[in-house]
């Protein structure tokens, strides 16, 4: 009997944790952003904003060159892990950040990665190094989603691969960190709060935003 009520309470152990686990990965993301989610948290002086610095400052005359947006920028760090926030909107003007949100890496159709790899093979499922240019916004399986188009050897068939960016409710509209967050098939795949957030300053943009990947 004693045996009995052992298993019956590791099943209902087993049980609760799985419910949790769906909860945490299904439920919660849908919950509606908040903008203060999303607002910038980093310290000047920190690591993580010093990269971003010094990627700006050689963007900045990318872009000025090539007549693309040279004041706002967005920048991934995938040094970073994926629960916590590296998505970050930048101002090159004022060596600030406006926004920040988590962002998914490619699973490279190898189950779920922890950590990315990067590739530029056509249907590698693989995020891409490289400077990308947003493109026109279109309506596709995930709803709003913009076309990108890369600018560098490394990420020269993105267009190719239909790799967009877009939202999807498994990415959290917070950290999760160390917990990491869903993969994407290579495309950059932010929540649906933040890309909210985002579309009124790519579509307000005169001039093409630059994305730029990195690690």
């Amino acid at each position: 009997m004693k045996i009995f009520l052992r298993t019956i309470f590791t099943f209902l152990l087993i049980i609760s944790a799985l419910i949790c686990f769906a909860y945490f990965f299904w439920y919660r993301p849908k919950f509606k952003a908040t903008v203060s989610s999303h607002k910038n948290t980093i310290k000047k002086e920190s690591k993580e904003f010093i990269r971003l610095e010094e990627r700006s400052v050689s963007l900045k005359q990318f872009a000025i060159t090539h007549k693309y947006n040279s004041s706002i920028a967005f920048l991934i760090d995938m040094s970073l892990a994926s629960g916590k926030n590296r998505f970050f909107v930048y101002d090159m003007d004022k060596d600030s950040l406006l926004l920040q949100g988590l962002v998914a890496h490619g699973s490279c159709d190898n189950g779920f990665q922890v950590d990315p790899t990067f590739s530029n093979t056509i249907n590698s499922g693989c995020s891409a190094l490289g400077k990308y240019k947003i493109g026109n916004s279109y309506k596709g399986s995930f709803g709003l989603a913009y076309k990108l188009y890369g600018l560098d050897s490394s990420n020269s068939h993105a267009f190719q691969r239909n790799i967009v960016l877009h939202s999807y409710d498994c990415v959290p509209e917070q950290e999760t960190n160390p917990v990491p967050i869903c993969n994407s098939r290579g495309c950059p795949m932010v929540s649906i709060g933040f890309l909210n957030q985002l579309r009124p300053i790519i579509n307000r943009s005169e001039k093409p935003i630059l994305l730029w990947i990195f690690e």
